[in-house]
């Protein structure tokens, strides 16, 4: 697994060192950040059918809601029938549970090859050139509590990362509040969980917080734009009871 990995951080080191080749003569000295946040939405553009499948997925989740209601109020106390009932309606609908996830969980490999990459000091046995690029002073292979200090001028590009990122998950944690059907999710969960990735970016470096950025802002807005055109088309009719189960 591990050799893998190494192959996937040459690759992406490649990727990267030819990005930053391209946009340099645009960008300068920001030539290396502007090509992370390039191959991020690089990256989202190739996981886009994905997220379209996802939102459908989240649409028929959100028609089928009254159905499920009544299947978990029917059969409260019997909860291996109601698992078997839940998965006959989904299996009928051509969904899932977990419709959705998908995107985010195919994420996961990009997020630690990036994190691999402005870890690792050497690269397929060669130095890691793109360690000696740096945003604003801060070296993008940097971490915010090592270094120079967590408030010093490189801690200061740091805290300026969290709090966009902050702002990122404001809006993402908004928005799920809107989106989500009543008792769908609980509140504290889509209040809490956009705020990890501040978290997340304070121990990763640098690189990897911008990767993260730019990550979470294009999936809050690709959100938006996606239940816009396919969301309200499935939302239940809150005048009309749900489909009677047999």
């Amino acid at each position: 697994m591990f050799s893998l990995l190494s192959v996937a951080v040459g690759a992406a080191y490649h990727v990267v060192s030819a990005y930053a080749q391209v946009l340099a003569p645009c960008t300068g000295s920001l030539g290396t950040v502007a090509a992370i946040v390039a191959v991020t939405m690089t990256v989202r553009l190739l996981l886009l059918p994905l997220s379209l499948s996802a939102a459908r997925g989240q649409a028929s989740q959100a028609r089928l809601l009254p159905q499920v209601a009544e299947l978990r109020k029917r059969h409260a106390r019997q909860p291996e029938l109601l698992r078997a009932e839940l998965s006959a309606l989904y299996q009928r609908e051509n969904t899932s549970a977990l419709a959705g996830c998908l995107p985010a969980l195919l994420q996961l490999p990009f997020f630690t090859v990036m994190y691999r990459l402005f870890l690792d000091r050497t690269v397929q046995g060669r130095p890691n050139g793109l360690l000696t690029h740096d945003l604003l002073g801060a070296p993008l292979g940097g971490h915010w509590l090592a270094g120079a200090g967590p408030f010093s001028a490189q801690g200061a590009v740091f805290i300026g990362l969290f709090g966009l990122l902050a702002v990122v998950a404001w809006a993402s944690a908004r928005a799920a509040r809107q989106a989500a059907p009543p008792a769908a999710v609980p509140g504290w969960l889509t209040r809490v969980l956009p705020y990890l990735t501040v978290v997340i970016a304070a121990v990763v470096p640098l690189a990897a917080g911008i990767y993260l950025l730019t990550t979470t802002a294009w999936t809050t807005a690709e959100r938006a734009l996606l239940r816009r055109r396919i969301l309200p088309s499935a939302k239940p009719d809150p005048g009309q009871a749900g489909p009677a189960l047999a």
